[in-house]
C-alpha cells in the first residue's frame, strides 16, 4: 500500500487550522503522513496542532523564508510514496478523496495527478459541526495537453499530487517568486516530455476564497509580473498566455451555476 504525505504550512492559522486538520483525520485512506511546517506562529496555531499530535506523523515550528521555502521544507521532511499539498485553510472534499487519488494514480501509473476544485466562503457559527460552506466558484479542469500551456491553460495546483521520485526530478519550489513560485512550478513540471500527466474529473479541495495573489492591485499586477517571468524561463512566454490565463477563470462562474442547476 503507497503512503501517502500531504504537507500543510501554517502561519497564525488557527482560525481555520482545525477545519483543516479534521478533514485528513477523516479520511478512510490508511496511509496518510501528515506534516506540518508552521512559520513561528504567535496565535493558537501551534496549541492546535500540539493538540492533533496523534494524527500528525511530523511538524515543525521555526521561521522561514515564506510559504514555498516551508513547502520546500515540507516535501524535504516528506518519505510518503506520493506527495501533495493542503493549505490551512482549505479542507478534503470527502473522505474518500485520497483513496481515490491513490487509486487513480496505481491505475494510470502517473506520475502527477490533478482533479477539480471548489471556490468556497465559510459561514462561521461557532463551531466546526455548525459551519455553512458556500460554493462560490468551480474549477472544473480538462484533459492533460501540453500544447494549451502556451494559451494559458493551467491545471488547480491545490489538486496536484506528485509521485517522491517524479519530484525529484522536478526539482523545488523557487523561493525567488514571491506569490507566482507554484505557477512556475507547474509550468516546469507538466512541460516535461518524459512525464505522465493524468487528470482525476473530481472535486479533491474546497478552497477558501482570498488568496494572496487577489488581495489588492499591486498583489495582482506583482503576479501578473512574476507570471511572465515564469512563462520566459521556462521557454514558453507568448504576449498573449497571460492574458488568455487570466480569461480563462471566467468560465469557472458559469461552471458553477451550470453544476447548481444540475442539482437542483
Amino acid at each position: 500500500m503507497k503512503k501517502v504525505s500531504i504537507i500543510t504550512v501554517t502561519y497564525n492559522s488557527g482560525r481555520t487550522l482545525q477545519r483543516t486538520l479534521r478533514s485528513v483525520q477523516e479520511q478512510t485512506y490508511p496511509e496518510i503522513e501528515h506534516i506540518i511546517v508552521d512559520g513561528a506562529s504567535s496565535d493558537s496555531t501551534l496549541a492546535i496542532i500540539k493538540a492533533n499530535e496523534s494524527h500528525i506523523a511530523r511538524y515543525v515550528s521555526e521561521p522561514d523564508r515564506g510559504i514555498y521555502d516551508a513547502i520546500n521544507k515540507g516535501i524535504r521532511m516528506a518519505t510518503g510514496d506520493i506527495i501533495g499539498l493542503l493549505n490551512s485553510d482549505d479542507v478534503l472534499a470527502s473522505p474518500e478523496t485520497i483513496a481515490h487519488v491513490v487509486k487513480t494514480m496505481k491505475t494510470t501509473h502517473a506520475d502527477a495527478l490533478y482533479a477539480d476544485l471548489q471556490y468556497c466562503r465559510i459561514e462561521e457559527s461557532g463551531s466546526l459541526e455548525a459551519n455553512r460552506m458556500h460554493v462560490v466558484r468551480h474549477w472544473q479542469s480538462e484533459e492533460f495537453d501540453r500544447h494549451k500551456l502556451r494559451f494559458g491553460w493551467m491545471p488547480p495546483h491545490p489538486t496536484l499530487y506528485c509521485r517522491r521520485n517524479f519530484l525529484k526530478k522536478v526539482g523545488e519550489y523557487r523561493t525567488d517568486f514571491r506569490i507566482s513560485a507554484d505557477y512556475e512550478f507547474m509550468l516546469r513540471m507538466l512541460n516535461r516530455e518524459d512525464a505522465r500527466i493524468v487528470y482525476m474529473p473530481e472535486v479533491t479541495v474546497n478552497m477558501s476564497v482570498g488568496g494572496i495573489s487577489n488581495r489588492g492591485l499591486r498583489n495582482i499586477m506583482r503576479k501578473m509580473h512574476e507570471d511572465h517571468r515564469a512563462l520566459r524561463l521556462n521557454h514558453m512566454h507568448r504576449p498573449y498566455t497571460v492574458l488568455c490565463k487570466n480569461l480563462r477563470k471566467c468560465k469557472q462562474f458559469f461552471q458553477r451555476k451550470k453544476t447548481e442547476q444540475h442539482k437542483d
